[in-house]
């Protein structure tokens, strides 16, 4: 895996967490037990076009991103100790601020499915898919759900354009995925999320907080993320706003984190009141429109 040195994250922090944290002997026998390449290709999508902003960049100063297997094997075991006061409790508490009762549910960027597994673990009922861009980190959520007994269906593909049928899940999710695409990306997946939702489901957003981020640069700058600037600048609400949705609220989770969730509304259509026509006539028409 090839990395950059000049990180404020690989020159300092890299060496404490990969030294004192990470069990590498663990980590080497996880890589050496799947056979990545038949994993990958099994489930990639042949025909998907990776957006350039995706592939032509380092993540966490890692060359190839997350198109690496290195970068998914060591996901979590990084992760766990970057999202404080612990990356369990901020995922557990996105889950448990969502509001419906799902029964069809789409993650987006589900990466290795931390937050997926969450999801079903919640919402048993519920039919879960998990959506991302590598098909190495979904090789790794497959194999977490596999040991769970959890029954998901992951799905290699872009959250702008997921291929999916209109109006087909009650509640959409996406955890620590905007800051790591371009406002206009992240912008475009809300317009498809409205596409996704059925009228009254739910989309909720897990990721840093904004306003702590503008007030604190140096914390967008100890991890290589070509993004996080721009997604610091910007405002989830007002996207959320855009998108066309509705009941549009965001809270702060233990200080770096954000939470944000709306609703898709019923559609806006008028309505022609004929002179005499009895109530039940009207009301059949708004039924109609429901």
């Amino acid at each position: 895996m090839a990395v950059r040195k000049d990180t404020i994250f690989e020159r300092f922090l890299a060496p404490v967490v990969k030294t004192f944290l990470i069990d590498q002997e663990a980590l080497r026998r996880f890589y050496e037990s799947i056979d990545w390449q038949a994993a990958s290709t099994r489930l990639s999508d042949p025909t998907l076009v990776y957006p350039t902003y995706y592939s032509s960049q380092n993540f966490h100063g890692i060359e190839g991103g997350y198109l690496n297997v290195s970068a998914a094997v060591s996901y979590d075991p990084i992760t766990q100790y970057a999202l404080p006061p612990g990356e369990a409790v901020v995922r557990q508490s996105f889950v448990d601020a969502i509001q419906v009762k799902p029964r069809r549910i789409l993650d987006l960027g589900c990466g290795t499915g931390s937050t997926t597994l969450l999801l079903k673990r919640a919402f048993p009922q519920a039919d879960v898919i998990g959506l991302d861009l590598s098909p190495q980190m979904l090789v790794v959520a497959e194999h977490k759900a596999t040991q769970a007994e959890l029954e998901i269906q992951w799905r290699h593909g872009n959250a702008e354009h997921t291929g999916l049928p209109d109006a087909s899940f009650d509640l959409i999710t996406a955890s620590l995925l905007f800051h790591e695409t371009p406002p206009t990306a992240s912008q475009a997946i809300l317009q498809e999320s409205y596409r996704l939702l059925t009228v009254g489901g739910e989309i909720a957003i897990l990721d840093g907080n904004q306003k702590m981020l503008r007030q604190t640069e140096w914390l967008t700058q100890i991890f290589e993320e070509p993004y996080i600037q721009a997604y610091a600048g910007g405002s989830v609400d007002a996207w959320m706003g855009a998108a066309r949705f509705e009941a549009v609220q965001t809270q702060d989770l233990w200080w770096l984190h954000q939470i944000t969730r709306g609703i898709k509304p019923l559609p806006y259509q008028s309505v022609e009141f004929t002179a005499g026509a009895t109530n039940v006539e009207m009301g059949d028409r708004l039924w109609a429109m429901s």
